[in-house]
Order: structure tokens, then C-alpha cells, then sequence
């Protein structure tokens, strides 16, 4: 059964953003699919955990390294899990860990901030 949601305008938008930006930036198309998919997950992963139906991102490019930060109004940390070889979910961050540079999570006054970054010069 698929998810409404992922093909909502909001998750359309930030991901032609990201794409938009990288672009302009001189990445190659297969680092902007691995960038598009890492979001594609935070943001999931903020809908279904993070208590948050509209997530706040944020792309920033600097001196060749791409930020990309989602924030959802739950205070609880993601830890990256060993998921049961049967769960049908759970592997998300072990996806984002191997499509990005590096990839963390932030605690703020409200929820917190999941980012993952991408370097210009090299693949994941």
C-alpha cells in the first residue's frame, strides 16, 4: 500500500529545490539522486516519527559541501538500528548513512534537525 503522502506537492517541492540547487552547483546527476532519495527518507521519517505533517527544510550549499536538514517537533534522537532481516521498515538511516558524506541529528529548543551532507568532489 503506498503512502499519500509521498506524492505530496510539499515532498515535490523540496525535492525539485534540492535537485535545482545541486544542479547550479555542478553536482553530477547520480550524487543529486542519492541527495534526492536521503530527503525523500528524513522527511518520511519526520511524517511518521517526528509528529510533524509539515517538516521545515533546509538546503545550504558551502564551499562545495551540500547541508540538508529536516526538523520535526519530536525531541527523540534517531539511532541508527540493526533491523530485524524480516522488518519491512527500519533500515532508513542505514540508507541515508550509505547515499551521504556524513548524516546526523540535532536537538533544538522545539523537536529537532536530521542533516545529511554531500561533498562536490566525490561520491557517497
Amino acid at each position: 500500500m503506498c503512502d499519500p503522502k509521498l506524492n505530496s506537492p510539499s515532498l515535490t517541492v523540496s525535492r525539485e529545490a534540492l535537485r535545482d540547487a545541486m544542479e547550479r552547483a555542478g553536482y553530477r546527476d547520480p550524487v543529486i539522486a542519492d541527495a534526492e532519495l536521503a530527503l525523500v527518507e528524513l522527511i518520511v521519517n519526520a511524517w511518521r516519527h517526528g509528529l510533524t505533517a509539515s517538516p521545515v527544510v533546509v538546503v545550504e550549499i558551502v564551499a562545495g559541501t551540500t547541508r540538508v536538514t529536516v526538523a520535526d517537533r519530536s525531541s527523540t534522537l534517531p539511532q541508527q538500528q540493526k533491523p530485524d532481516s524480516l522488518a519491512e521498515s527500519g533500515r532508513g538511516l542505514q540508507l541515508v548513512e550509505g547515499l551521504t558524506h556524513r548524516w546526523g541529528a540535532e536537538p533544538q529548543k522545539l523537536g529537532k534537525r536530521v542533516w545529511f551532507e554531500l561533498e562536490l568532489g566525490g561520491a557517497a
